[in-house]
């Protein structure tokens, strides 16, 4: 399907993963930059709050919104990094669950997965995540299938994405799917980023 104007909202945290955020931050503000019919994607990061995020690393962050002035957003993809804070914290888990009743698409980067089990997004999916964590998300959601040597994995409404980098490939195949293959093959030429579609 193609949409014009989606709104694609990155969900941040304290200790997310840089490129988780910033690698499909890129792909849809230069797929935007570079469409020749309008900007088909409005891309910004949301956080609980709004307030600065610290990345890993020490890497500070303004989001554009937080989860009371956000806009609708359409395409939600949810950052990997150190989770375990995030998975307590019943508003945000009950924040993913009802963005998901209004988005036509719901992924993660990394281990941005275990956020969206907990939320009950992912249920009895195939899945998968960074290599590290694919052990631990199999104990934990044991009726998920977890796939390993997997860059992500399509499941029409969800899409799940494995480690850091992998995101950007997930991502360009999220414009491909939304904007057409041509959109997101320029979209990876610009960004001089090696691609292909393996879905």
């Amino acid at each position: 399907m193609k949409d014009e104007n989606m709104n694609v909202g990155l969900y941040i945290y304290d200790q997310a993963e840089v490129l988780d955020f910033s690698g499909p931050f890129e792909v849809f503000s230069t797929a935007s930059r570079i469409c020749s019919s309008g900007e088909p994607f409005n891309v910004f990061l949301v956080s609980e709050t709004g307030d600065v995020v610290m990345a890993r690393g020490g890497y500070s962050v303004n989001p554009a919104y937080g989860f009371h002035n956000h806009p609708k957003i359409d395409v939600l993809i949810v950052a990997g990094g150190v989770y375990d804070k995030e998975m307590s914290k019943a508003q945000v888990i009950d924040w993913i669950a009802r963005q998901v009743k209004k988005a036509q698409v719901v992924a993660s980067v990394c281990t941005g997965a275990f956020l969206l089990a907990e939320a009950r997004v992912l249920t009895n999916e195939n899945v998968t995540t960074h290599w590290e964590d694919i052990p631990n998300l199999r104990a934990s959601y044991p009726d998920l299938t977890v796939h390993g040597e997997r860059s992500w994995i399509d499941q029409g409404a969800i899409v799940t994405s494995a480690g850091i980098s992998a995101g950007i490939g997930m991502s360009l195949h999220l414009v491909s799917r939304l904007s057409g293959l041509e959109l997101a093959q320029k979209t990876a030429r610009q960004m001089e980023f090696d691609w292909i579609d393996k879905s």
